[in-house]
């Protein structure tokens, strides 16, 4: 993909100057492109980066602090690490008012019931995430490590500072990555003061821009947005799929809202959302279903039709 989009001569930016342009600092967007990473795990210092810097395209990395700081693992890797070490074939789990049957008799069953765990989690407050991780591993007699195991690990911040030199860029995605609509006032302002101080702490020149967790519209709000106003932020990136668009972006909260496209590990769909075929078929959508009423018959499949992109 890094080769495709030089050899095509996309202008691959670092996310700082990407936002400063989408705020009219700048020349307009034209064919641009920028690569984030999340959570900060071992491997995007040892495998990525590299990779990045082969082909001298900008990437910034989201860290959650305390990970680094060696103060938790995240959570749902110890959700992960309890149902592929518990001896147990079948649980009978909780998270708030829910009871899961998990079957992990099968790989394929296993993965199932983590992941309904896994979002189950992303839905209750904090706290009780936190408890229901704790009765998980209790019924699944399996002693959760207070560091993480290997796999599992963070970068460290010295591999940081050396990506960072290299050209990594890093910015912050709070201390413990909770879905900070489910914390309290002290909690959410936490994440937020304290996961930026820790990066301008250690690092050089940590980019000014925030990832939510998770970053569904449900996941944070205003609350969290006046912090990051208040700390000088230029904006935040969501988990939502979409174009950041600078004609989109409208006073005063749009900028801490940037959507991003999750990256595929099909070259054929990146491409087709680096090439602005996919933003042709969401124009296509809008015009069918909002504008048009139901689309007729032979016009329905074509909305969601493959387009087929040129070959890398």
């Amino acid at each position: 993909m890094l080769a495709w989009l030089r050899r095509h001569r996309y202008e691959v930016l670092d996310l700082e100057t990407l936002v400063q342009r989408l705020g009219g600092e700048g020349p307009p967007l034209h064919r641009a492109v920028g690569f984030t990473l999340d959570d900060g795990y071992f491997e995007q210092a040892e495998i990525a980066s590299p990779l990045f810097a082969e082909f001298d395209v900008p990437v910034t990395t989201f860290l959650t602090t305390g990970f680094l700081d060696g103060q938790i693992w995240l959570w749902w890797d110890q959700v992960e690490f309890i149902l592929t070490q518990t001896s147990h074939p079948r649980l009978l789990a909780s998270v708030g008012d829910h009871q899961i049957a998990l079957d992990l008799s099968t790989p394929a069953s296993r993965s199932s019931g983590q992941q309904t765990f896994t979002e189950l989690c992303k839905s209750v407050p904090e706290a009780e995430k936190q408890a229901s991780i704790a009765r998980l591993a209790a019924l699944a007699e399996v002693e959760v490590p207070r560091d993480p195991p290997v796999g599992y690990c963070p970068m460290t911040w010295d591999q940081a500072r050396q990506m960072e030199r290299r050209g990594m860029r890093f910015g912050a995605q709070t201390v413990t990555h909770p879905i900070l609509s489910r914390t309290d006032d002290e909690q959410s302002d936490h994440e937020l003061r304290h996961s930026w101080r820790r990066c301008v702490e250690e690092l050089e020149r940590p980019v000014p821009v925030f990832c939510y967790p998770n970053g569904q519209p449900e996941d944070f709000g205003l609350r969290e947005i006046a912090v990051l106003e208040d700390l000088g932020f230029l904006g935040a990136v969501t988990g939502s799929a979409g174009y950041a668009d600078a004609k989109a972006l409208t006073p005063p909260h749009d900028r801490f809202r940037l959507p991003r496209f999750p990256y595929s590990d099909s070259l054929r769909i990146n491409i087709q959302f680096a090439s602005g075929v996919e933003r042709f078929k969401q124009r296509i959508r809008r015009l069918v279903g909002g504008v048009w009423g139901r689309a007729p018959e032979h016009l329905a499949p074509a909305a969601d039709r493959k387009v087929e992109c040129p070959s890398p």
